[in-house]
């Protein structure tokens, strides 16, 4: 039985993510390789995005923008307890409530978190719809409860689920443990922890149902647009075929909109009922209880290391909590990153009342780089070495701790060299917390590794009109990450055009088949499609300019929107002459190949971090971010840095402010918005400097990248912790580092 089913969700948790987000290399035809000497006047360059104006001036139509003619506002009754039995439901005076064109029973027996959804009402208008939930009378038989992992793990606790609280879901051993604890000269042992974070975007959920006849079209925020025709399909059980998903714009999902929604499900559905559209958008409120979290994580480290560095044993024991859903596996670094021979890591999830985990921005490997690189450097300090150098001593070139296959590119050494002078490290207190003074300056440094890869099978089209128009089109989605500017960049690129002269069509499930934009997936999937696409169209061109002007198609190249003779420039065509002479619209088909599977497909980096801790009020204030990261080739240097930028920001709020706050009497969240939930602002933010190894990898695609979605975001809360530990010389094991923390934890050092 599929852990989803046995679970009782729809939701597709993070146990899915994982198999998605890895690349699947395929023997057979694989990409042509890139050139790491090709020089490109507009990829790898700062290209404004060619749709910023739409965006900054509110013309982009994003899924709240969206109102069709005769839609009516759909709205969820939600229960109030963690968790119940549904003894009845009566929705009568609801349907007779004037307005009120559907009424939905969506669940009927058992509730296991507050926020569950149990009804759905579609009205003309929003109060309307509001006053109908208010008069849904349900009776509710309470039920004991559990919404902390400490108490889900006692003999007694509450059932989640029929079967037990707590479950194992993944092992992994490498060489003998015992041995290599035998080997080294100091072993340490601590746990690290970290809350449960909530995805919080700008724009919150949203789905817009219409029916024609038997086809039904959705508007929706989501990364998925594919993955939300299928699940619909599965779940309506009519043909995908009948089904359009539509989404133009997006404000943010982070992994929370990955997948099938339980409201656009319930949009379709009353959709049908009343016969009219059907827009649901959520609250905040419910976007922080019932679309997704990160789960939190209870990491136990011990580890042996050599008077030299040289790592011997390391293992892991974690509980994570993901509310109903399963939690994340948070040991990938552990078992990646450096060379270890001897190596155990168990993973046991604990389920609560509490509502379902989803992939948010690097699964596992945020909660999982938090703690094995604070682990490291407490290692360092114990054998006297620098936290850099232990690092280093320990470095791989193949995956499984040097004992897998060799990466198919990585120059994470690299990283370090051009991190550590761009922050200065020599400055850095040689043994945490030597400074004095109210106001303590720390360093630190941590690593990072993610897939990236991308997905073969992606495809993208390159149409040319007769006027000599160009389109891109690829059933991809934008995230806000820039994705319409990189298609249109590779494109004008390979054309010799502009970007602004290309067209470029996504967002639609009607257009050529793209993953889901999660796990750093888009760009090396959607540009090597695109490249192959706009490649097999300037074959094309040339095979027909060579014939026109009677030199071969090697002597030719594209450029200013002209084929021209490399050997005489004087002899040249338009292109638009030869668009014209093709007679009709043409269109050039491209697809993303297959990987050599010989290699294992990851990106790599590493942020360094200045801080200043105010040791009389517990205050961090993080003065400088340096960011290096190893992913192939840059496409947009712009985009890139935003992308970073972004994930630093996150990183920094999990690591001094983000905590999700639970009323353990009633089960209920007690912060679900943006005033009780602190994410950082500008004042928060310190000076982030974005850096790029930009060496194309020479095997993952036609053009040399992997992706940048996670990277930023997974050592950004792990390096601001090892640079407070630095400062003050006691490491909070414990995010987020708030005053309080930062003061007992002052307190408990000067006891000692």
């Amino acid at each position: 039985m599929r852990e989803k089913e046995k679970y009782g969700s729809i939701e597709e948790g993070s146990f899915d993510y994982f198999e998605t987000v890895k690349p699947h290399p395929r023997p057979g035809q694989t990409e042509e390789q890139p050139k790491e000497t090709e020089k490109f006047n507009m990829i790898g360059s700062y290209t404004p995005r060619v749709d910023g104006d739409k965006i900054v001036t509110g013309q982009a139509p994003y899924t709240h923008d969206i109102k069709l003619r005769g839609m009516l506002t759909g709205k969820i009754l939600r229960s109030p307890h963690a968790a119940a039995e549904i003894v009845s439901i009566d929705t009568s005076k609801a349907e007779n409530l004037p307005g009120v064109k559907a009424v939905l029973k969506l669940n009927e027996e058992k509730v296991r978190y507050a926020g569950q959804q149990v009804a759905a009402v579609a009205a003309v208008d929003e109060y309307t719809a509001a006053k109908a939930l208010a008069l849904i009378e349900v009776q509710y038989k309470t039920l004991p409860h559990s919404v902390t992992e400490e108490k889900s793990r006692e003999p007694d606790a509450p059932q989640v689920h029929s079967s037990s609280n707590v479950q194992q879901f993944n092992q992994y051993d490498r060489g003998d443990i015992e041995a290599g604890f035998k080997q080294a000269d100091v072993i340490r042992e601590f746990t690290y922890r970290t809350p449960v974070e909530i995805h919080h975007p700008t724009e919150t959920h949203s789905s817009i149902a219409k029916w024609e006849g038997d086809r039904l079209t959705i508007w929706d925020s989501t990364q998925a647009i594919h993955s939300v025709r299928d699940g619909l399909a599965r779940t309506l059980k009519i043909p995908a075929a009948r089904i359009k998903v539509i989404k133009h714009y997006m404000g943010g999902g982070f992994g929370s909109k990955l997948s099938l929604n339980e409201h656009t499900v319930a949009a379709a559905q009353m959709a049908k009922i009343s016969g009219y559209p059907v827009k649901i958008v959520l609250t905040r409120e419910e976007n922080a209880l019932c679309v997704g979290n990160r789960p939190s994580s209870h990491q136990t480290y011990k580890g042996g290391v050599k008077k030299d560095g040289t790592l011997t044993a390391l293992s892991l024991v974690n509980y994570t909590n993901g509310g109903i859903n399963r939690g994340d596996r948070c040991s990938e670094p552990m078992i990646d990153l450096y060379k270890c021979p001897n190596v155990k890591d168990v993973q046991y999830t604990v389920f609560t009342n509490l509502g379902p985990s989803r992939a948010m921005r690097a699964p596992g490997h945020v909660q999982g780089t938090f703690g094995f690189e604070g682990f490291l450097d407490e290692l360092a300090a114990a054998i006297n070495m620098d936290p850099l150098e232990l690092r280093l001593k320990n470095y791989s070139t193949k995956n499984q701790g040097d004992t897998g296959i060799p990466y198919s590119s990585k120059h994470l050494e690299e990283c370090y060299r051009i991190g550590a002078k761009e922050i200065v490290w020599e400055r850095r207190n040689k043994v945490p917390g030597e400074g004095t003074g109210r106001y303590r300056r720390g360093m630190g440094v941590a690593s990072q590794i993610w897939w990236g890869a991308g997905v073969p099978g992606t495809l993208a089209d390159v149409k040319i009109h007769p006027d000599g128009g160009v389109e891109v089109i690829c059933g991809t989605q934008d995230i806000g990450c820039g994705t319409r500017t990189y298609m249109a960049t590779i494109v004008a690129e390979t054309l010799g055009l502009k970007p602004e002269d290309i067209i470029v069509k996504i967002g639609n499930s009607d257009y050529p088949w793209a993953p889901i934009s999660g796990g750093s997936l888009t760009t090396p999937s959607v540009a090597p499609a695109t490249r192959d696409a706009a490649l097999k169209a300037a074959g094309q061109l040339k095979q027909m300019a060579a014939e026109k002007l009677e030199i071969s198609p090697e002597d030719i190249e594209l450029k200013d929107g002209k084929l021209i003779s490399k050997a005489n420039p004087d002899k040249s065509v338009t292109l638009r002459e030869m668009a014209r002479s093709m007679g009709r619209e043409t269109v050039f088909h491209g697809s993303r190949k297959g990987m050599p599977s010989e290699y294992a497909y990851n990106s790599f980096g590493a942020h360094f971090a200045e801080v200043e801790v105010d040791t009389l009020l517990g205050k961090v204030k993080v003065l400088k971010m340096v960011a290096v990261h190893d992913i192939g080739r840059v496409i947009n240097r712009q985009t890139a840095e935003s992308q970073v930028a972004g994930g630093v920001t996150q990183g920094l709020g999990t690591a001094l402010f983000e905590r999700r706050i639970v009323d353990q009497n009633t089960g209920r969240l007690v912060n679900p918005n943006l005033r009780d939930y602190k994410i950082p602002t500008s004042l928060d933010m310190p000076e982030i400097v974005a850096l790029f190894i930009d060496k194309p990898d020479p095997y993952i695609n036609n053009l040399g990248t992997k992706g940048l979605g996670e990277p930023p975001r997974i050592p950004s809360s792990a390096v601001i912790a090892n640079a407070v530990y630095n400062a003050i010389g006691v490491h909070l094991r414990e995010i987020p580092m708030t005053p309080d923390k930062v003061l007992n934890a002052l307190k408990q050092k000067e006891a000692v």
